[in-house]
C-alpha cells in the first residue's frame, strides 16, 4: 500500500470515528438535534440548530433557551453552550445571525436576527414560553439584546457572554432592564474598551457603565447578586479567567451561564456545573480537522498516481538559492508587519459591496495582494519562477486539485448528514458553503490564487538543498503568526493590557492564520516533492483557503 492510500485511509477513518464521537456528544441521553430554518426580517430565512431533550413534549413543556455565536461565528460555536444547556433540559436554539452560517440577509440587519429567534423558540410546542433565557457571546450578546428590546415580555433571564449592553450596538442598560442579567467578562478579554469602557478586562468591576446596570456606584463584586431575582431586578457579575474567544472553549464560562439559569429558569434535569461533557465534542470536530489534512494530502497522492496525471510527476529541481536564516526571518516577519496596516485600511476606505460583501475577507484579500506585490518585488529574482511550465500541465494541476478539493468537499457533506457536525477546533472551523456563499467566492479565490501563486513561488525557489523543508515552510509562512501571537498574549497574561488593543478584532482574527499558514505550508511542501512545481500547492491553497474563510465569515450585502 503507497503512502498515499495510508493517508487516505487514515483521514477517513480520523473523519468518520471523530464526527462519531462529536455527534455521540451532542445527543447524549436522548437529545435530538434538529437543523431548522425560520423566517426572519425582511423576508429573510434564518438557520439554526435545535437541541431537543427527550423529556421536553408538548404535554411537558420545557424552559427554551436562545443561543447566539459572536460576530464571524456560527451557530456550532455556541455547541459547549448548547449541549450542556440540552443536558439539563432545556430546549436550546443555536441560531447562526442575519449574514452569518446559513441565515439570510445582511449581517448586522434585523436586530441580527435576534426577534426572529425568539419569535420561533416561542412558538415551538414543546418550550414552556414562561421560561425563556437568552444567552449570546460577543455580538451575540447584542443579538439578544435587540430580542429582549423587541420582546420584552418574552424571556425570564439573560447571559451576556464577553458582551455589553449600550453603544454600539445596542440599548443602554439600566438597573431593571434587561431583566435578570449575568454578565460573565473574562479577566483577559480584548475587548474590554469596546465593551464596557476601561482599559483592562480585570478592571470591568470599576466601569461606570456596568455599575450604572448593576444600580451601584461601588466596585462591583463578582459571583454576587445584585437587586432581586423575583422581580426580574437581578444582577451578577462572574469574571472566568480565558480570553474573548475562550468563553466558548471554557468549562467555568460555560458553567457560569449554567448556575445562572438554574437560578433563574425552572429547573429541569439538576446537574453540577461542572459535570461537562461538551469539550469531547471538540475532541471529535478537532479529529475530524486533522484527518481532512491527512484526507487531502491522501487523495492528492493517491490521483497523482494515475496516468492521467503523469506529465505533473517529477522531481524537484536541485536548483535553488536556499532558505537562509534572513530569508526565512524576512518572510514570516512581513506579513506580520502588514497585517493591521491592510485591515484597517480596508476598514477606513472600502465599504463592502455586492462584488466584494465580506469585509473580513476584502481586509484578508488586502493583505494577501500587499504581500503579493512585495514578495513579487523582493522574493522573486529567477526570470522563470519555480513551478511555471507548459499549459497543459497547468490544466492538468487546476482538475487535480479540484479533485482533491472536491473529495474533501464530499467527506464534510457525509458527516453533515450522518452526524450533524462539521469539523473543527476552537475557532478553526470548516463548514459546507452555502447557495450564496458559493456565489461570492471567484472574486476572493482569484486573489488569492495571485497571493499563494507568488509566495509559493518564491518558498519553492529555496526549498532545494534545504535539510527540513516542512520546517522551513511552516517557519517561513506561520513563523511571524506565531511570534507575534505570542508575544502579544504574553504580554496581555502578564499585564492586563492587550498591546494590540487598537484593534482587538483583527488580533482575534490574526488566531486563525496560525493553523491556517501552517497547513499551507505542509501542503506546498507535499505537493512540490512530488510534482516538482508550486502550481499545483498554490491551487489547492487558494481553493481551500477560499473555502475556509468565505464559508466562515459574515457576508454584509446581499
Amino acid at each position: 500500500m503507497t503512502k498515499g492510500w495510508v493517508a487516505l485511509l487514515a483521514g477517513l477513518a480520523m473523519i468518520l470515528g471523530g464526527s462519531w464521537l462529536a455527534g455521540e456528544i451532542q445527543t447524549s441521553g436522548g437529545i435530538e438535534v434538529q437543523d431548522v430554518r425560520f423566517p426572519g426580517g425582511d423576508g429573510a430565512v434564518m438557520s439554526g440548530l435545535l437541541y431537543i431533550p427527550r423529556t421536553a413534549t408538548p404535554l411537558t413543556r420545557a424552559p427554551g433557551i436562545l443561543a447566539v455565536h459572536g460576530y464571524i461565528n456560527s451557530r456550532e460555536t455556541q455547541d459547549g453552550f448548547a449541549i450542556e444547556f440540552a443536558r439539563r433540559g432545556y430546549v436550546v436554539l443555536a441560531m447562526d445571525q442575519t449574514g452569518h452560517g446559513y441565515s439570510g440577509g445582511a449581517a448586522f440587519s434585523s436586530g441580527f436576527g435576534g426577534p426572529a429567534g425568539l419569535r420561533y423558540l416561542r412558538s415551538l410546542p414543546m418550550v414552556d414560553t414562561a421560561n425563556i433565557g437568552l444567552e449570546g457571546h460577543s455580538m451575540g450578546g447584542w443579538t439578544v439584546l435587540a430580542a429582549a428590546a423587541a420582546r420584552p415580555s418574552d424571556y425570564k433571564a439573560m447571559v451576556l457572554e464577553g458582551s455589553s449592553t449600550g453603544k454600539p450596538f445596542a440599548a443602554d442598560g439600566t438597573r431593571t432592564w434587561p431583566r435578570n442579567l449575568e454578565v460573565v467578562f473574562s479577566r483577559y478579554d480584548e475587548f474590554s474598551k469596546i465593551m464596557w469602557g476601561v482599559d483592562r478586562a480585570q478592571d470591568v468591576t470599576h466601569s461606570a457603565k456596568l455599575q450604572a446596570v448593576f444600580g451601584t456606584n461601588r466596585t462591583i463584586v463578582p459571583g454576587r447578586i445584585y437587586g432581586t431575582l423575583a422581580d426580574g431586578t437581578g444582577r451578577r457579575l462572574e469574571t472566568p479567567t480565558t480570553t474573548h474567544p475562550g468563553d466558548h472553549f471554557s468549562t467555568e464560562a460555560i458553567g457560569d451561564a449554567l448556575d445562572w439559569f438554574a437560578a433563574t429558569l425552572r429547573p429541569v434535569t439538576p446537574r453540577a456545573d461542572g459535570d461537562q461533557i461538551w469539550y469531547w465534542k471538540e475532541v471529535g470536530t478537532g479529529v475530524a480537522l486533522l484527518g481532512f489534512v491527512a484526507l487531502i494530502l491522501g487523495v492528492f497522492d493517491v490521483l497523482l498516481a494515475l496516468p492521467v496525471f503523469a506529465a505533473l510527476r517529477a522531481a524537484p529541481s536541485s536548483e535553488g538559492r536556499g532558505a537562509s536564516a534572513g530569508w526565512v526571518t524576512a518572510t514570516a516577519i512581513v506579513p506580520i508587519l502588514t497585517l493591521f496596516p491592510a485591515f484597517i485600511a480596508v476598514t477606513l476606505l472600502l465599504k463592502p459591496s455586492p462584488l466584494l460583501p465580506q469585509t473580513i475577507n476584502n481586509q484578508v484579500i488586502a493583505w494577501a495582494l500587499v504581500n503579493t506585490a512585495l514578495t513579487a518585488l523582493f522574493g522573486l529574482r529567477r526570470r522563470r519562477p519555480a513551478g511555471s511550465g507548459p499549459q497543459f500541465d497547468l490544466i492538468r494541476g487546476a482538475v487535480l486539485a479540484l479533485l482533491t478539493t472536491g473529495a474533501g468537499w464530499l467527506s464534510l457533506y457525509a458527516v453533515d448528514q450522518l452526524f450533524k457536525v462539521d469539523f473543527r477546533f476552537w475557532v478553526v472551523a470548516l463548514k459546507l458553503p452555502s447557495a450564496a456563499q458559493w456565489r461570492i467566492m471567484p472574486v476572493y479565490f482569484l486573489a488569492l490564487l495571485l497571493f499563494f501563486r507568488v509566495s509559493l513561488g518564491a518558498l519553492c525557489t529555496r526549498l532545494p538543498g534545504s535539510r527540513h523543508p516542512y520546517g522551513t515552510a511552516i517557519a517561513a509562512l506561520a513563523g511571524g503568526f506565531a511570534l507575534f501571537l505570542g508575544l502579544d498574549y504574553g504580554v496581555f497574561f502578564l499585564t492586563g493590557a492587550l498591546p494590540t488593543a487598537i484593534d482587538p478584532l483583527t488580533t482575534v482574527v490574526a488566531i486563525q492564520f496560525l493553523p491556517l499558514m501552517s497547513f499551507v505550508a505542509v501542503l506546498s511542501v507535499f505537493t512540490w516533492k512530488r510534482t516538482g512545481s508550486a502550481v499545483p500547492g498554490a491551487l489547492l491553497a487558494a481553493l481551500l483557503v477560499t473555502w475556509y474563510v468565505v464559508a466562515g465569515t459574515a457576508t454584509h450585502v446581499v
